[in-house]
């Protein structure tokens, strides 16, 4: 029967797993301390940035708090005297940066909830531990029969999941653990197909899926109810760890490194790697694998959290698999995930970066021939091997597995379309993450580039070449102007003047009406100083010229009419 009340759960749709970087913007000095003004910033949108103020004395308590995780964290030391000198609040905020730095750069720090609620306290303020009593009482109102014995603080990496011990009055001696989380921005089933497929997780039976005894959920959120392994998880057995301990503690800094046996490797993946397949033939999503979510049964592993890609809850290696375009699909987000629990078995801790570029001697070459295939440059840029495809790899091909239980999980034709709507739906938000990732990675390339010193000088080069170029063209332009000006003033003063007596030559018949142009006529020779008549290359020329002297020659004065002219320049005076 589920519960039908919700109390203020104080939901924010966030994605947790997206990571907070900050930077110390300024400081300023007030009475007797220094406050420093600190620039947070949510995944790569400078949109998506606020500012903090923090003292001192904050980041002492965040740091103490943070000493569970038995991590060295580089806080600056405390200064009683002459702590508010200039040089000594310059120097601290380069330390405090670089702290800040440290923990927001650690997967697991970065991820906690101390770490968030510095950083973010207007998304983190809400105490998710009193919501989930609040949920898990209000459910007991309905079911008697259960009964928390203790709350198991801080045991996951989650924020807004939490665990509680639980026994039931019947079976007063058997151990439960309860799990209680909100809805994440993943969340695409309607609230009727997500009850229906809540209620699914108590029926699906499987050798290597952890039963559920119990499962409801209402309008915000869900709880499950498990037997309590004692023995933990396969997290737990890596790391040498007590289940119970908070997570910071169990896993940040281990005492001990050391990988399983090969056999151990071998037999435990290929277990994974089958239930893995049984859930990408049936539809169902899942994309949470990573160690802490398998439990030890003996030699057995089993999966846990099917309920977390109903819930809409991002996995714990999202900020590394959101990095990659390639791995785009729910099946290959497993397959991803495998590759790091696969690593994380052999060498007995996570892998420094994503991709890896050498791996480090492993108890066999075929270890590390599954891994390349995961794990490598050319992995991550080509894709992730199918789920069949690592199954029948030499490191697993030969294991037999001798259980016996049939595997059974029927899900209904209606709820498989629904499954497979939200299941796209999910991979359509990576891909449109990945895709902006991608262009501001590729911004953030070319602006360091064009930044460099390298680039700085070739472009100073360019310029140089460039000034002097166009220095060069603008000379030779002048130049050419000029001596386009005298060849314009010289050849005007040569021209000749037409004579008055010259013949126009006239059209010849058959000729186009449109002739080329004559060529220009040379200028009229001076007339010789001894009086010679020198005789003129052009016949035209010639015959005008003789006419002209003849005419002089034969001139007579008195051949030339009187003419009467009436003087008006004499003054009169009437």
């Amino acid at each position: 029967m589920a519960f039908l009340e919700k109390p203020p759960a104080g939901k924010v749709l966030l994605d947790d797993t997206v990571p907070l970087t900050a930077g110390i913007e300024a400081s300023q000095s007030l009475h007797s301390h220094t406050e420093y003004i600190i620039r947070v910033q949510r995944g790569i949108s400078m949109e998506n940035s606020w500012q903090i103020v923090r003292r001192y004395s904050d980041f002492d308590l965040l740091n103490s708090s943070l000493q569970i995780s038995a991590l060295s964290l580089p806080l600056p030391p405390k200064k009683l005297i002459g702590n508010m000198d200039r040089e000594f609040i310059a120097e601290r905020q380069k330390g405090l940066e670089n702290y800040l730095n440290v923990i927001t750069s650690n997967h697991i720090l970065s991820n906690c909830e101390l770490v968030k609620k510095f950083l973010d306290p207007n998304n983190y303020s809400v105490n998710y531990t009193e919501i989930a009593l609040q949920h898990v009482s209000m459910f007991f109102r309905s079911e008697p029969k259960w009964e928390v014995v203790e709350p198991l603080k801080d045991i996951g990496w989650r924020i807004r999941k939490r665990y509680f011990l639980m026994k039931s009055k019947n079976q007063p001696k058997e151990r439960l653990m309860l799990s209680w989380a909100d809805f994440g921005p993943d969340k695409y089933l309607s609230d009727k197909d997500f009850q229906c497929a809540v209620k699914l997780l108590s029926s699906c039976s499987h050798p290597y899926i952890y039963k559920v005894t119990f499962a409801t959920a209402n309008e915000s959120s869900a709880l499950v109810i498990r037997p309590f392994n004692e023995k933990g998880t396969l997290k737990d057995l890596i790391y040498k760890a007590k289940p119970k301990d908070p997570f910071l503690k169990k896993y940040c800094n281990p005492k001990k490194i050391q990988g399983l046996e090969l056999q151990q490797i071998k037999t435990f993946g290929r277990q994974i790697l089958e239930v893995l397949k049984f859930l990408h033939e049936r539809g169902f999503p899942y994309g949470h694998l990573h160690s802490s979510n398998v439990v030890l049964d003996g030699d057995t592993c089993r999966l846990l959290d099917l309920e977390n890609s109903l819930l809409g809850l991002p996995s714990f290696y999202r900020s590394y698999f959101s990095q990659f375009r390639k791995i785009n699909t729910l099946e290959g987000v497993d397959v991803h995930c495998f590759g790091h629990l696969l690593y994380e078995m052999t060498y007995g801790r996570p892998p420094d970066s994503i991709p890896v570029d050498g791996f480090p001697p492993a108890p066999s070459a075929s270890v590390v021939a599954v891994l390349e295939s995961i794990l490598s440059c050319e992995a991550i840029k080509n894709g992730m091997p199918t789920v069949s495809k690592i199954l029948q790899m030499s490191l697993f091909s030969d294991i037999l597995l001798t259980n016996s239980e049939k595997p059974q999980f029927k899900i209904p034709t209606k709820l498989k379309e629904a499954l497979k709507t939200a299941k796209e739906c999910i991979e359509k938000r990576l891909t449109e993450e990945q895709k902006l990732i991608h262009q501001h990675r590729r911004l953030t390339r070319a602006q360091s580039h064009h930044g460099s010193e390298e680039e700085k000088k070739k472009r100073k080069i360019l310029a140089r070449k460039k000034s002097k170029l166009s220095a060069f063209e603008s000379g030779e332009e002048r130049s050419a102007k000029y001596s386009n000006s005298n060849n314009s003033a010289g050849s005007g003063a040569s021209s000749p003047l037409t004579s008055p007596s010259s013949p126009t030559p006239s059209s010849t018949a058959g000729v186009s009406t449109m002739p080329p142009p004559p060529p220009p006529a040379a200028p009229p020779l001076p007339p010789p100083m001894d009086g010679a008549v020198h005789p003129d290359p052009s016949p035209a020329a010639s015959a005008s010229r003789e006419a002209l002297l003849s005419s002089i020659q034969n001139f007579q004065k008195g051949a030339l009419k009187k003419a009467d002219t009436c003087d008006y320049s004499v003054p009169r005076i009437s």
